[in-house]
């Protein structure tokens, strides 16, 4: 049912934590929780990141030092080393 504003109401299941997060994030942005949800899925559906900046911090530390190339000169040759893996 559309209803005067061009909206369709439905209904979704949230996890218990994805919910307060949610919650969290419209308080904080001074919006509804229904807004919110139409942000993040705009942000979704033009593929953009729904991680916060924060937990893409978190994941980009975790990950480093994780991976080894074997090359020695890898701090200062990264930008050849990336150019030659691009051409490959």
């Amino acid at each position: 049912m559309i209803n005067h504003d061009g909206m369709i109401r439905t209904q979704i299941q949230l996890e218990d934590e994805q919910l307060e997060q949610l919650k969290r994030r419209a308080e904080s942005e001074g919006t509804s929780l229904a807004e919110a949800v139409r942000r993040a899925i705009a942000l979704f559906l033009r593929g953009g990141s729904t991680v916060s900046r924060g937990e893409r911090k978190r994941m980009a530390l975790e990950a480093a030092g994780r991976f080894g190339s074997g090359k020695k000169d890898a701090s200062t040759q990264h930008d050849a080393y990336l150019a030659e893996a691009f051409r490959g």
